[in-house]
């Protein structure tokens, strides 16, 4: 049998607190009786909070989502010793604070065996270290050390660890035993182990993926942008990414809530929260350094053989004798030139952008593509793939949108054979690009539809 303990759930009882006569002195009752109904036991460790409005449960979900990001923000490292040996089964550098972990080691097994002397001297037991937390200086930075059956865990943080953050520390270790006990044995029987497989779930319990440099997704579907549109918190935190991500192939967290906060003035756990919602959504996604440059690397790395192989960069700009004078010109340009290059047309794309011609502002992009990654301007590559992925997207949704209008109007006046072309050449980009893929509902509205005029032939 395995025993789950659940915390926190939460339960909303569907009855108004204005028309409950046991409201409030008997709901704690009431609610566990329904909750019995399914088989839960609640007779052990019940915290009972009553949260009697929609404005009281957000704002209880964004503290605590704030009190996450603080609590990771002050993580710089986690390392994870056998008890016994001392020896380091995971060393996870959450930031680059340099910290020597062979140092580290010896430094804090001599403060255990010091501590745990001390204790046995004056008459108490080892059994108690392992339900306290040691608390120390080392170098600039705080220690946080807590025992558990087989493992010790350390955090080195840059400030003394919060109430939320040892919670999370002393459910982590038992959590972890209690998962990896085969692999944590045969690690005390046998020796070494890798224990790196592990690293995913401690990115899960203290939520690192916050502090990773994300990403937006380039699968942002009608329905989705509809929703972010109605939300000027969402829709300021997607512009200032953008803004962002124009520069560098990735961003922070807490650099993009600094952009929002400049514009507006939202407080911090606000903003945050909204991010956490879109982050759910995989509208912003977490990733490494490593990915993400490795995104932009095989971008570039795909463009430059094609340039490499003097092919043309796309249909766009196939017959445009602007390239071919470029080609030309490119091989006696300067570095000065180079970059005063990329900025005119970056700034015509987004001047074509603004007036709504993106295939202009495209065919402009292509030409600046082809500089940057011919010169190996590795940051220039992301900004400018990023724009034209993003002109893309959008030349599709209007070619999607045309096509639907022109397809309407025709059934109207049941000309079926146009109907269907142009719906079908809805269905087309509907079921190809990439940035509309998943929308299947539409696709199967678009088929059913097509499936019925042809019943009028």
């Amino acid at each position: 049998m395995v025993y789950f303990q659940i915390s926190p759930v939460g339960f909303d009882c569907g009855l108004d607190k204005n028309n409950c006569e046991k409201y409030p002195d008997f709901c704690k009752e009431c609610v566990k009786a329904q909750l019995e109904k399914f088989g839960l036991n609640l007779n052990h460790n019940l915290k009972f909070t009553i949260i009697d409005s929609e404005e009281k449960r957000i704002q209880m979900f964004q503290d605590l989502i704030w009190q996450k990001f603080l609590d990771v923000l002050n993580i710089k490292h986690v390392l994870l010793m056998a008890k016994e040996s001392g020896l380091a089964l995971v060393d996870y550098p959450i930031s680059g604070a340099g910290v020597n972990t062979g140092l580290l080691t010896g430094f804090i097994q001599a403060n255990i065996t010091f501590s745990e002397s001390s204790n046995t001297s004056n008459g108490n037991s080892n059994h108690r270290n392992n339900h306290q937390f040691y608390e120390f200086q080392y170098e600039t930075f705080n220690i946080l050390l807590k025992n558990a059956q087989f493992i010790r865990i350390c955090l080195v943080l840059d400030h003394k660890a919060s109430d939320s953050l040892k919670i999370l520390v002393t459910e982590f270790l038992s959590d972890y035993e209690s998962r990896y006990l085969d692999k944590i044995g045969a690690h005390i029987r046998k020796g070494m182990m890798h224990f790196e497989d592990t690293i995913d779930f401690i990115i899960d319990t203290f939520n690192v993926n916050l502090v990773f440099p994300m990403i937006l997704t380039h699968t942002l579907l009608p329905n989705e942008l509809e929703i972010i549109q109605r939300n000027p918190i969402q829709k300021a935190i997607i512009d200032f990414a953008k803004a962002l991500l124009a520069s560098k192939a990735f961003f922070f967290i807490i650099n993009l809530i600094d952009e929002v906060q400049k514009i507006v003035h939202i407080d911090s756990n606000k903003i945050l929260y909204e991010v956490y919602k879109l982050i759910e959504k995989k509208i912003i996604i977490p990733t490494t350094i490593e990915t993400a440059e490795d995104t932009i690397s095989n971008f570039q790395e795909s463009r430059a053989v094609r340039i490499a192989s003097n092919e043309l960069i796309s249909s766009i700009i196939t017959n445009n004798d602007a390239i071919n004078e470029l080609k030309e010109r490119a091989k006696h340009m300067s570095e000065e030139e180079v970059r005063s290059s990329l900025n005119s047309f970056i700034r015509k794309a987004e001047t074509a952008e603004k007036g709504l011609a993106y295939k202009e502002a495209q065919k402009e992009c292509e030409m600046a593509l082809y500089l940057a990654s011919g010169f190996d301007y590795k940051e220039e590559v992301g900004r400018i793939s990023f724009m034209i992925l993003e002109l893309d997207k959008k030349i599709k949704e209007l070619e999607l949108e045309y096509a639907l209008k022109v397809g309407e109007k025709a059934e109207k006046k049941k000309d079926y054979i146009k109907a269907i072309n142009y719906y079908q050449q809805g269905l087309k980009i509907l079921e190809d690009v990439q940035d509309l893929n998943g929308n299947e509902s539409r696709i199967k509205k678009l088929k059913k539809k097509i499936s019925n005029i042809q019943k009028n032939l």
